[in-house]
């Protein structure tokens, strides 16, 4: 029997199917409150005489990403459940899942301030620390709200690509602590029209390190970004130097927001609030150059590309991750219906899949031979031992191609 609920639009019947990752949804919100669960901890530490062990809980940022997530991929393994055809349209409407989204945007930068807070404070007694904290501990706090910024992207990611007005500025707004508002021009606009192709500065090619990558995406999403703007305002009679650019309104708010900060707590904070914008959008990048690490995007006969299909990302569906990160590893999906929101992605058979979760490869991605040694295979079987038609780094074709020679007929 039919229910009807207060959460679904006009005309929205709730199936009797529900979705058993609903409630799950909420440990989404962990990430941009574990700040606030590490601060009792630390009291409770140095209250008892374990203030030896109050210095890691600041770097709970990384330690989450790159340990707990990573060991919970592990043990809890694959979702391999996609919901019915049938209640796709239920939940879509149902707005449980956005008010999820939309509760991410305050938590993270309550932790911003609490953490700018500690950074600058010279007594923090409170806590049970004699004055405030050393230069490692700041380093670790930093560090930890980059982390919290850079997985707030991918918040800004799903918010992004709606078309609620109140959506697309709240990710806006989120990615004022990261100072990386371009992005979302760059990636609705940009990447998402020339993913997986050699003018796409997002998508990474066979033999290039993420290292090599990292300036490469910086810089090119950066110029993107204006480029596009720039020809949007062109065609309304428009220059580039006005508010209505929305990359130069976007930065606005970054200098807007880091001005308050440092008004309040001081000039000191500077370098943190450096430290922690690199932090979050280097996350952020780490993700692009998993998506689409060596796939490419032939040219038809007419000369354009053909259209983005699941062959041409990279997914995972490890359900931690997949939590935390609001289902971007069925990227294959996201890319075929880019306004679709997180709790209807489906995995894709046949998409090419990753060996881990994202977090997991993130970290895998910060030591290229490691890395290579992993996934260079993986691209090669995915084209069939013919490595030519992938996407190989201009510099690293030779040696690429004397590594995986093509077979011959």
């Amino acid at each position: 029997m039919s229910t009807r609920t207060d959460a679904d639009q006009p005309g929205t019947i709730a199936p009797n199917w529900r979705d058993p990752k609903r409630y799950m949804w909420l440990w989404g919100l962990f990430a941009p409150t574990a700040l606030f669960i590490a601060l009792p901890l630390v009291w409770a530490l140095n209250a008892v005489g374990l203030d030896a062990l109050t210095h890691a809980l600041w770097w709970v940022g990384p330690i989450l990403i790159y340990v707990l997530i990573p060991i919970a991929d592990v043990f809890f393994g694959p979702d391999g459940n996609n919901p019915p055809d049938e209640v796709m349209e239920y939940l879509e409407n149902d707005k449980y899942y956005r008010y999820l989204t939309y509760a991410f945007v305050p938590l993270q930068f309550l932790s911003l301030v609490i953490g700018c807070y500690l950074i600058t404070a010279s007594d923090l007694s409170w806590l049970g620390i004699d004055g405030g904290l050393g230069t490692v501990d700041k380093i670790g706090l930093a560090i930890s709200i980059g982390c919290i910024g850079g997985i707030g992207i991918n918040t800004a990611h799903e918010l992004g690509h709606k078309k609620v007005d109140l959506e697309r500025w709240l990710s806006r707004i989120t990615l004022a602590q990261t100072a990386y508002g371009h992005f979302y021009i760059e990636h609705n606009r940009g990447h998402h029209v020339r993913v997986a192709t050699p003018e796409d500065p997002a998508s990474s090619r066979v033999g290039e390190s993420f290292w090599a990558f990292w300036p490469r995406t910086v810089w090119g999403g950066l110029r993107s970004s204006w480029r596009l703007e720039r020809q949007r305002l062109e065609r309304l009679g428009s220059g580039p130097w006005t508010l209505r650019n929305e990359v130069l309104s976007a930065w606005l708010m970054t200098v807007v927001l880091y001005a308050a900060l440092l008004a309040v707590f001081g000039i000191g904070l500077a370098p943190y609030l450096v430290l922690q914008a690199v932090v979050g959008f280097s996350l952020l990048e780490a993700v692009n150059y998993l998506e689409h690490y060596g796939l490419r995007r032939e040219k038809t006969a007419s000369g354009r590309y053909e259209r983005p299909a699941p062959m041409h990302s990279w997914n995972s569906d490890h359900i931690v991750t997949n939590i935390f990160l609001y289902h971007l590893q069925r990227h294959s999906d996201h890319h075929a219906y880019p306004t679709r929101r997180y709790q209807t992605l489906r995995s894709w058979e046949g998409a090419p899949n990753l060996p881990a979760g994202y977090a997991s490869m993130i970290l895998l991605a910060y030591f290229p031979p490691l890395w290579r040694r992993v996934m260079d295979k993986r691209v090669l079987a995915h084209y069939g031992g013919d490595i030519t038609r992938a996407s190989i780094h201009p510099a690293k074709r030779d040696r690429v191609l004397a590594r995986y020679p093509v077979p011959q007929s």
